[in-house]
């Protein structure tokens, strides 16, 4: 049964239509970084694949500062993500090469460390726990002191005492890489029209096609939900999980300063904050709030504030930096800060959506499983624990 597994079957063909913008293979739902680079592998393997895009400056894939940091992220209410997280990381150098060759663009790729770091005693001893919980769980790191940390980064602030390298710990820049997979895709002969699904179409028991906002059905064999944030507003399918959280974020100019040559996390006077350069110092992303508030778009003076003041604690040349972008974005959480991966009870609809803060990271894997589950009909392994019945061992009805 495709709710229990999360595996469906093979692509279901769609009566051919004399207008082809009416019909799909595949309908995907949302042209952000997951979306794109799910419609990219199917278009490899020949499917016919179509993205309804809504408006590209919401999607997390936008503002998103980058992070491939599955083991400075992980927390220990999180550990069965970790797999996952690992897996795909795993990924990132083979799916950036294919990316750059299938698109003669840049994806972003920046192969540099991650360095925690805890600001005064209190933060020492959270980062001195958090070292121990990765020793726990197979990923024993080493603590550095002040001198360590300075030889990674010279630009921290003096006060910084204690701090954590992990080697493997990555960065990407969100934006190059979406625009290198959607070039990649549109040679590939994917196709993306601009537009809001407002409900998925199934008859007896099987997805059918979409209906977009202005009133526009198109047909389709399956359909995958890739909207994030938004996908627990659609009907037509099973009540989806997925809130959006809202996160404010900048991005600083240093001009001709001196800029960051790693990823910094800092443990700041009990709060976090992340700062992560971009190729060449051209630009530095400092985030992000944590914020319950549905879909509130505006920038806050007190988020901007906390993180300028947290980022200039650790790295105080941050100060002389232009602020240059003030963002807000919405991360898609779920009740376990996990994705919904694959099936459902409603037969040809497929789930890649609840990435949380690990979307730009699980990008290559869920592309990848994804696109092999609508092809061939198995969920791989490593993303079955990840499907809509483990949050309830009865699928909700459709809406």
């Amino acid at each position: 049964m495709p709710g229990a597994s999360g595996s469906e079957p093979k692509l279901a063909r769609v009566t051919e239509s004399a207008d082809r913008s009416r019909t799909a293979e595949v309908v995907i739902i949302g042209g952000g970084l997951i979306g794109s680079a799910i419609g990219w592998r199917l278009a490899q393997a020949g499917v016919d694949a179509l993205i309804i895009a809504g408006e590209p400056d919401a999607a997390a894939s936008h503002v998103a500062a980058g992070m491939l940091a599955p083991i400075s992220e992980t927390t220990f209410t999180e550990q069965a993500l970790l797999p996952l997280n690992l897996a795909s990381l795993r990924r990132y150098p083979g799916f950036v090469a294919e990316v750059e060759a299938a698109s003669d663009l840049p994806a972003g790729l920046q192969r540099t460390p991650t360095l925690s770091v805890a600001y005064d005693a209190d933060d020492a001893a959270r980062l001195r726990t958090f070292a121990e919980f990765l020793g726990r769980v197979g990923h024993p790191c080493e603590l550095l002191t002040s001198r360590g940390c300075k030889q990674y980064e010279p630009l921290l602030a003096p006060s910084i005492r204690h701090g954590l390298l992990v080697e493997d710990d990555w960065s990407c820049d969100n934006r190059l890489l979406w625009r290198a997979v959607r070039e990649a895709g549109r040679r590939a002969g994917l196709r993306t029209r601009p537009g809001f699904v407002h409900r998925v179409l199934s008859t007896a028991g099987r997805v059918s096609g979409v209906e977009l906002s202005d009133g526009l059905v198109i047909r389709a064999g399956a359909v995958v939900v890739a909207n994030g944030a938004w996908a627990g507003q659609l009907s037509g399918i099973p009540v989806l999980p997925v809130r959006p959280v809202k996160g404010q974020i900048l991005r600083l100019d240093p001009g001709l300063l001196p800029s960051p040559a790693v990823t910094v996390r800092a443990f700041s006077r009990g709060t976090e904050v992340y700062l992560v350069p971009r190729e060449g110092g051209r630009e530095l992303v400092v985030g992000a709030t944590v914020e319950e508030r549905g879909f509130d778009g505006r920038p806050t003076a007190g988020g901007v504030y906390e993180l300028l003041r947290d980022a200039r604690t650790v790295l105080p040349m941050t100060a002389e930096y232009a602020l240059a972008e003030t963002s807000v974005g919405w991360r898609p959480g779920t009740p376990d800060n996990a994705p919904i991966l694959g099936g459902c009870e409603l037969d040809g609809l497929v789930l890649a959506t609840g990435h949380y803060r690990n979307g730009v990271l699980l990008t290559p894997i869920t592309a990848d499983v994804i696109a092999e589950l609508i092809t061939t009909g198995a969920l791989a392994e490593v993303a079955a624990p990840f499907t809509l019945s483990r949050f309830s061992p009865v699928v909700a009805e459709v809406r």
